[in-house]
């Protein structure tokens, strides 16, 4: 939830049930009140915020004796240890890490009255209150523990801003404020309280490190050795959930074909029968996770999602609010905070018979489900706030080994599935024609090379692929506008279906693509009118058309 979606949602909002919400935090409120009073109308409730007065919540925990309806407690590791707050500065002397965790443990008592009450941490960077920086880890670990154990629920840490709590006193940073609102609004209506139902998963660098369509089955690992031990990890985590009662959903941009091929040679902790369901396509994953709970007939609120990609998760935080969303990290120390939040995310004091069979009856509820079509949301507000840069480069001279690659890996997005090695592009660029590359960058860093296009001198596209790596990012209609800008462009797409392009074949369901005698033929016109404002999302680094 972005901050015009926010307004837009309180502006039009009408009437409500009066929810009043006290949020107990060491800093202001004030940048999140717009999005709590949407969080709270989303639900149907008139939300009204009250905050305790800054730096106050250590008074109040000893003084107020137990929570008030609708208070929400957003912990911070300097309410454990004040002297840790950034806004305080250096500390003059190093404290002993005995009498800080002293003063911990007391801190963890005087929230004895609030457990089982609404409560969250946000496991933030603190001032070194040691002299030894392993000491200071281990305090930060104290303090998480000693929150954890009041029954608080880990927000993730990129959450907190350094610069935020600086400059406005609010430790939640602009890009989280919509979702933390979420969650603390859900928490004040008891319903984060209630355990989750329904995991639904990411495969792709997810379950499995390495791009399934790209690498191939021998070509992802997800062992417990080098880059598959994270991914090993997760899989042992929703195997337990899974006999826990939860219901795990994989949801993945490959086709179903090769997913169950993967599942078919064993080898990993899950089996494909512990998932309630498994929908392998291209459509939007919140149209999927959407048809999942109308099929379950569970509502959106018990939903978790985790994917690594933040197109993805971007996708599904504004199209389905209700679904708590968690990025995989894509770091192994940042693993232990995702096993915390999903541990606490579906956790149950009492485990039943029917918890344990739970999968069996909701798979046979499932039974010929196919995955949906529907699009997702509109993401160009945040692929504009990515700072993409894509880089167009001919390469009809000079090194083209990295295009000759792609071409020959490329399976989802391809224009035929042909393999062409070096002498075969070599005789089509020897009669006149071109080759090109494109390679993405944004705020995150490099891409790398992404896409190849060989045109032959008729005007005919002979192979035109690019890495699922940067799907929904719309670099094909990006670099597609340009060529149809350019002197000369293609007039003809030599297109094959094959068992594996799926994604081609939805890019070409345009109205500038028909069918023709010779193949798929392309109304350059067409195509650069219809999508010439995609171009915005990027800074284009392209040639200059040849005189």
């Amino acid at each position: 939830m972005k901050f015009l979606e926010a307004r837009k949602i309180v502006r039009e909002f009408t009437g409500g049930e009066p929810l009043s919400l006290l949020l107990g935090l060491s800093g202001t409120a004030e940048p999140l009140e717009l999005y709590l009073a949407a969080a709270g109308a989303l639900r149907g409730r008139a939300l009204t915020t009250r905050s305790l007065p800054f730096g106050t919540l250590a008074q109040h925990l000893r003084q107020a004796g137990g929570p008030e309806r609708g208070e929400v407690l957003l912990l911070l590791p300097w309410d454990f240890a004040p002297d840790a707050d950034w806004r305080s500065g250096i500390p003059p002397e190093a404290r002993e890490p005995a009498e800080v965790e002293r003063g911990i443990e007391a801190v963890g008592k005087l929230l004895a009255p609030w457990r089982g009450s609404p409560m969250f941490y946000l496991p933030a960077p603190f001032l070194p209150l040691a002299a030894d920086p392993a000491r200071n880890a281990a305090l930060a670990a104290r303090i998480e523990a000693e929150a954890l154990h009041a029954g608080a629920r880990l927000l993730p840490a990129e959450t907190f801003s350094l610069a935020t709590y600086l400059g406005s006193g609010c430790p939640v940073g602009g890009a989280h404020l919509g979702q933390v609102a979420l969650q603390l609004v859900a928490a004040a209506l008891d319903v984060a309280t209630a355990p989750k139902k329904v995991l639904v998963t990411d495969f792709d660098e997810v379950l499995w490190s390495g791009v399934l369509a790209e690498e191939g089955v021998d070509g992802i690992v997800m062992g417990p050795e080098g880059k598959g031990y994270r991914h090993f990890i997760y899989q042992s985590l929703l195997l337990r959930l899974r006999r826990e009662g939860v219901l795990i959903a994989g949801v993945t941009r490959n086709s179903p074909e090769i997913v169950a091929e993967v599942f078919a040679r064993g080898g990993m902790p899950l089996r494909e029968s512990d998932f309630v369901a498994i929908l392998a396509s291209y459509g939007a994953k919140s149209a999927q996770i959407s048809q999942l709970g109308e099929r379950l007939n569970l509502g959106l609120d018990s939903f978790v999602f985790v994917d690594d990609n933040p197109i993805e998760v971007s996708e599904v935080s504004s199209q389905l609010p209700h679904v708590l969303v968690r990025r995989f990290p894509d770091r192994d120390e940042l693993l232990p905070e995702l096993v915390a939040g999903l541990v606490a995310d579906f956790h149950r004091d009492v485990l039943t018979r029917e918890d344990r069979d739970r999968t069996e009856l909701y798979r046979r509820r499932l039974e010929g489900i196919a995955p949906s079509q529907l699009r997702g949301a509109d993401l160009s507000g945040f692929l504009r706030d990515l700072g993409m840069t894509l880089t167009i480069q001919e390469r009809s001279t000079g090194d083209r080994s990295r295009v000759v690659q792609l071409i020959n890996k490329t399976n989802q997005f391809n224009l035929n599935g042909r393999r062409l090695d070096d002498a075969d592009i070599a005789a089509v660029l020897a009669a006149g024609g071109r080759l090109f590359g494109a390679s993405l960058s944004d705020r995150s860093g490099s891409h790398g090379e992404i896409l190849a296009c060989l045109v032959d001198a008729g005007g005919t596209m002979r192979s035109f692929v690019m890495s699922c790596r940067v799907f929904q990012r719309r670099v094909e209609y990006a670099f597609m506008t340009w060529l149809c800008s350019q002197p000369d462009p293609p007039s003809r797409l030599e297109f094959t279906e094959t068992p594996r392009n799926e994604p081609f074949r939805m890019f070409i369901d345009d109205p500038a693509f028909s069918p023709g005698d010779s193949g798929l033929e392309l109304d350059p016109a067409h195509f650069r009118e219809r999508h010439a404002a995609v171009l915005a999302l990027f800074t284009l680094d392209a040639p200059e058309p040849a005189s």
